[in-house]
C-alpha cells in the first residue's frame, strides 16, 4: 500500500512515519497543501493521510483539488488534526473525510488497509503508477 502524508509538523509527522514503515507502506509526504495536492496527481497514492492546518493552501482545499481531479479523485483521504472543537470536526466531516483522528491515535490504531474499503461504491478504475519513498520540503 501506498501513503501520502501531508502534514506540515514534523512532531505529527514523525510517529506516522515511524509506524508506516514499520508496517512496511511505502509512503511519501508533503509540508504544504500544494505539494500534497501535486504528488498525489504525480504518485497516485492508496491513502492520504491529510493535515487541516497547513501552510499555504489549506488540507480541506487541497483535498477539494484532489477529489476535483478525475486521475485523483477516487483517492480515500483521512483527516489529520488535533483540533477538539466540535465546529471544526463538523467542517472537516462536510468536507468529505470519511474519519478524523489526531495524528498520534491515526498512526497508532487506524486500520489503514480496510480505510480504502470506504470508497468502494465510487465508480472508476484506479491509476497504477511507480512510487518512491519521497520527501517534499
Amino acid at each position: 500500500m501506498r501513503i501520502l502524508i501531508v502534514e506540515d509538523d514534523d512532531k505529527n509527522r514523525m510517529p506516522m512515519r515511524a509506524v508506516l514503515a514499520f508496517k512496511g507502506y511505502r509512503r511519501a509526504e508533503a509540508e504544504p497543501g500544494e505539494d500534497g495536492a501535486r504528488l498525489a496527481r504525480e504518485l497516485h497514492p492508496d491513502l492520504i493521510l491529510m493535515g487541516i492546518q497547513l501552510p499555504g493552501i489549506n488540507g480541506i482545499t487541497a483535498s477539494r483539488q484532489i477529489r476535483d481531479d478525475p486521475a485523483t479523485a477516487m483517492i480515500p483521504a483521512i483527516a489529520v488534526t488535533a483540533s477538539a472543537m466540535t465546529q471544526d470536526r463538523k467542517t472537516i466531516m462536510a468536507a468529505g473525510f470519511p474519519m478524523i483522528s489526531g495524528a498520534v491515535r491515526t498512526a497508532l490504531r487506524c486500520d489503514v488497509p480496510q480505510v480504502p474499503r470506504c470508497y468502494a461504491d465510487r465508480a472508476g478504475p484506479r491509476p497504477n503508477s511507480s512510487y518512491l519513498d519521497t520527501k517534499m520540503k
